[in-house]
């Protein structure tokens, strides 16, 4: 668990911990669009077992160094908080060490950011020994820097102002010393997961290879199971999956294709987590065809799209492998459009998936890769 997002004890459904969250419009940004990424951060929230009491908005022109919000709106928080019972206030934006160690002290309770919320749901999802290792890795890059604010007031109380070598100095550099010996440990570890994973995909040469993409909670795992017959975890919250998953899937009565379901995108992903999850992302830039799941029904799907389409690029897969996938058509019943540029279809009613493996042997009929295996029953 991320230092410093809950407090000790476990929470039961009954008593959740309460969280307030806090966003900032800065120049030339729209508050309606901060809105609607607070509206993200409580489904973050929410997956992540907190109940969300309040939130709250300031418009700056730039953030404050120390706190990132200003002094009147701190106030208006600490009394939020003590009326609400929060126990933790979460910001839309990374916040420095410093910053967090200037708000606890002001604010008296608990302060966490995005990427510290991200990541402490990615700890609770992690079930395989990769994710695990990927999430460990993620989660020690973040708290490397972040030791100081733990061990600063020791410090202050032993080694007094102005005297180095103080014990809580001391700890800070033991702590930091066993951290970059963890980190480079874990580094060796995916580095060798990453050759296997390489030698594997060697090992599916002759075999065609259809990777599902996008925003977390689009449905990917709903369509992975209707595309293979499959039974993979579906729940109807953010980052359910995190391990890529590969199963045959038929695309006809004579081809099949090996289907793998990948970690969802999101807007502001910790840069932590993407460079240790590069294993896993790396099933879809080594797939022969992207599908980029887009859940058409969502109010804010374009800007979920255009998230999606940016995390592609980053990962080098060109715009030719890739076919848009609206998922949740049944959602929007006669408001469908006519025409459009991807292919409808409902991952839960099974509408449109016909369609939907019809483009995949168009598409897949004009590369370059080796002939189609013969369809087999999945594994």
């Amino acid at each position: 668990m991320v230092v410093g997002l809950r407090s000790a004890g476990p929470s039961t459904p009954s008593k959740l911990p309460k969280v307030l969250l806090v966003g900032v419009v800065l120049p030339g940004q729209p508050g309606f669009v901060v809105d609607e990424h607070l509206d993200e951060l409580a489904d973050l929230a929410r997956s992540d077992n907190f109940e969300v009491v309040g939130r709250a908005q300031q418009q700056r022109k730039a953030p404050d160094a120390r706190t990132f919000i200003g002094r009147g709106k701190i106030e208006e928080i600490a009394t939020a908080a003590a009326q609400t019972g929060a126990e933790v206030v979460i910001f839309d934006d990374d916040l420095s060490p410093a910053q967090v160690k200037n708000l606890e002290e002001a604010l008296d309770v608990a302060v966490a950011d995005r990427s510290a919320l991200i990541l402490d749901i990615f700890a609770r999802r992690a079930k395989t020994s990769e994710a695990r290792t990927q999430v460990e890795l993620a989660r020690l890059n973040y708290l490397l820097p972040r030791l100081a604010r733990r061990w600063g007031h020791l410090s202050r109380q032993v080694g007094g102002i102005g005297v180095r070598g103080g014990e809580g100095e001391k700890q800070i550099e033991a702590d930091r010393r066993m951290i970059r010996q963890r980190i480079q440990r874990l580094t060796k570890q995916l580095e060798k997961i990453e050759r296997a994973r390489t030698e594997q995909r060697k090992g599916r040469r002759g075999a065609r290879v259809v990777t599902l993409a996008g925003y977390t909670n689009a449905g990917k795992s709903t369509l992975f199971n209707r595309l293979t017959g499959a039974e993979a975890r579906v729940e109807d919250q953010l980052f359910a999956t995190l391990d890529a998953k590969l199963r045959r899937g038929a695309l006809d009565d004579q081809q099949t294709a090996v289907f793998s379901d990948t970690v969802g995108f999101i807007r502001k992903l910790p840069h932590h987590l993407v460079a240790s999850f590069r294993s896993t992302l790396g099933e879809i830039a080594e797939g022969d065809l992207v599908l980029h799941v887009v859940d058409r029904s969502h109010p804010h799907w374009q800007e979920q799209l255009d998230v999606g389409k940016e995390v592609l690029k980053d990962l080098g897969v060109a715009e030719d492998r890739i076919v848009t996938v609206y998922n949740k058509a049944d959602r929007l019943q006669d408001r469908l459009p006519r025409n459009g540029d991807g292919v409808w279809v409902s991952a839960t009613a099974g509408t449109g998936i016909d369609r939907l493996k019809e483009e995949i042997l168009a598409r897949l009929k004009t590369g370059d890769s080796p002939q189609f295996p013969t369809a087999t029953p999945a594994p």
